[in-house]
């Protein structure tokens, strides 16, 4: 009969190759020198780039076609700052608040059909037209230098500013656990519990006549976003076998794309005013077969914009754009069988 200590022994023993061998296999994974490819390991992921919506883009969408259709010519918007005013940071001093409002409300405004004129960075066309100005630009094939036309720039009609003004952490919390188990030391205990976090992020925006500055619509929007957290777990002793099991989820609503919904909501508003629509009735036209205003359009909620080399109507390129497969060298067949040299998988 074995010695229990040498069982023991045994066991430790296992437990400690089965450690080393995990260690191994993770190992394995990474290699201290690098491969032929430069590379010390490859990076885990690859899913394919999808759209970015929130429940509101699709009504954005339809404001743009709404406008089409009823040949409403869209105002030239131009988006200003639309900052930060809550002030809070983490803490790691970090901003807790997305600093990129101004370009959601971009996005947002082009889903809507707007046409839009740049504001926010005019860095590069100041430095081009310094350039111009001082005949250092010259034209392809040409030896004369770049000429600067009057009236060139086309003006806004409206623009968009306004800020982020409330993050509100822990409006509410609220929590339930249990703890199940018999009073003998051997049978099996069993813990749960569930806790719910809310909070809220709300913003102020208004739409600015350019040519008058008076201030033409203004809208302030706050969303709530929720948290949870689940918990179970089972702990008990089996004979001579210790068993501790927990499982456990938690979730976050994105607060990012909680600005961004607001946002979404706030622009939505403002084009609705702007086109002359009525409100949500006006998504209920048959814009397109069977009722669907985005049926045979090649529009997407993306932003549908016009191609930079041709019109609206032949540069449209909603449908590509928002496909999960485009371009994807995993799951775009045309595009795997030349990429790189690949010839397929």
């Amino acid at each position: 009969m074995t010695n229990p200590s040498v069982r023991a022994k045994r066991g430790g023993l296992r437990a400690l190759l089965a450690v080393m061998a995990s260690a191994a296999t993770l190992a394995g994974c990474i290699s201290p020198i690098s491969g032929k490819d430069g590379l010390y390991t490859k990076p885990i992921g690859g899913s394919p780039v999808v759209p970015n919506p929130t429940p509101y883009s699709d009504a954005l969408v339809c404001m743009g076609r709404y406008a089409q259709l009823n040949n409403v010519t869209a105002p030239r918007i131009a988006v200003g700052r639309i900052l930060d005013f809550t002030g809070q940071t983490d803490e790691f001093g970090s901003r807790e608040v997305t600093q990129g409002a101004s370009l959601m409300a971009m996005s947002a405004f082009a889903k809507a059909g707007a046409r839009l004129v740049e504001r926010f960075d005019t860095s590069v066309s100041e430095l081009e037209l310094r350039y111009a100005n001082n005949k250092l630009i010259g034209e392809d094939g040409q030896e004369d230098f770049r000429k600067i036309l009057a009236g060139s720039v086309p003006g806004s009609d409206f623009y968009l500013v306004g800020g982020i003004t409330e993050l509100n952490f822990n409006i509410r919390s609220q929590g339930i656990e249990a703890f199940v188990g018999d009073v003998r030391p051997n049978d099996p205990r069993t813990t749960s519990g569930l806790r719910l976090f809310v909070m809220n992020v709300g913003l102020d925006l208004r739409l600015v006549d350019t040519k008058t500055l008076e201030i033409v619509d203004v809208i302030s929007y706050q969303k709530q976003i929720i948290g949870r957290e689940i918990r179970a777990g089972v702990f008990g002793i089996t004979g001579t076998v210790l068993v501790d099991v927990g499982l456990g989820e938690r979730a976050i609503e994105p607060l990012q794309l909680g600005v961004r919904s607001v946002i979404e909501r706030a622009v939505l508003e403002m084009a609705a005013n702007i086109y002359g629509a009525s409100g949500p009735d006006v998504c209920a036209s048959a814009f397109g077969p069977d009722g669907d205003f985005l049926s045979g359009t090649g529009v997407s909620r993306t932003g549908d914009f016009a191609s930079a080399t041709g019109d609206y109507a032949t540069g449209a390129n909603g449908a590509q754009r928002e496909a999960t497969k485009t371009w994807h060298d995993d799951k775009d067949k045309s595009i795997r069988q030349a990429l790189r040299g690949k010839q397929g998988r």
